[in-house]
């Protein structure tokens, strides 16, 4: 089965172009969605957080106050990396599981940090969904209602935008219409099913 990492900043428009490829009857994994999973309350990856972070990382029910995690780790770069060295393997474990349990020509996966993990190997082919930074930043504001101090500081601890470019395989302009997006989905879906034929 092909392996396609969908990638792309914060804000370029992955969420909706993984939607469109399940429209068309592709599976998606989603690395978020797996994340979330994985520090719901009373799973090992949360209490394994809350060690390393203290118990006021925990709302009062148990479970996890993510802004308060947020905060945490945005503005320290060595927490940020014990979090991730706490979750990056538990999310790659399970995406490797659910690739066990398919059987469809192609996969779709969705790894926002798919080259900040260095997982690029991971997949067969890189997809990254591209618009420019200002769009982003709109639409992060509009969805996520943070200050544009805190949007531009999740832009730069991401791959720059000139790096996924020259790194993908396949490339999705998300700037225009959401028409032109469905176009384009759908002609990478012809070429994934055609070279996963080959």
């Amino acid at each position: 089965m092909l392996k396609i990492g969908l990638t792309g900043g914060i804000g370029c428009g992955k969420t909706t172009v993984a939607r469109l490829f399940a429209e068309l009857g592709s599976p998606v994994i989603d690395a978020d969605q797996i994340a979330h999973q994985l520090v719901a309350k009373g799973q090992p990856a949360l209490a394994q957080i809350a060690l390393q972070f203290g118990a006021d990382i925990l709302a009062p029910d148990g479970s996890l106050n993510r802004a308060r995690l947020r905060e945490a780790v945005f503005s320290d770069p060595a927490r940020k990396q014990n979090l991730e060295a706490i979750l990056h393997p538990l999310v790659y474990q399970s995406i490797q599981a659910e690739l066990e349990r398919l059987d469809a020509p192609y996969c779709i996966i969705a790894i926002p940090l798919l080259f900040e993990t260095n997982m690029a190997h991971f997949v067969d082919r890189v997809l990254v969904v591209d618009c420019p930074v200002e769009i982003q930043i709109a639409r992060v504001r509009k969805r996520d209602q943070l200050t544009l101090e805190r949007i531009q500081s999740i832009i730069d601890s991401q791959v720059s935008r000139d790096f996924r470019k020259s790194h993908a395989d396949d490339l999705i302009d998300n700037s225009e219409s959401d028409y032109r997006l469905a176009e384009q989905v759908k002609k990478l879906h012809n070429l994934y099913l055609s070279l996963s034929a080959s």
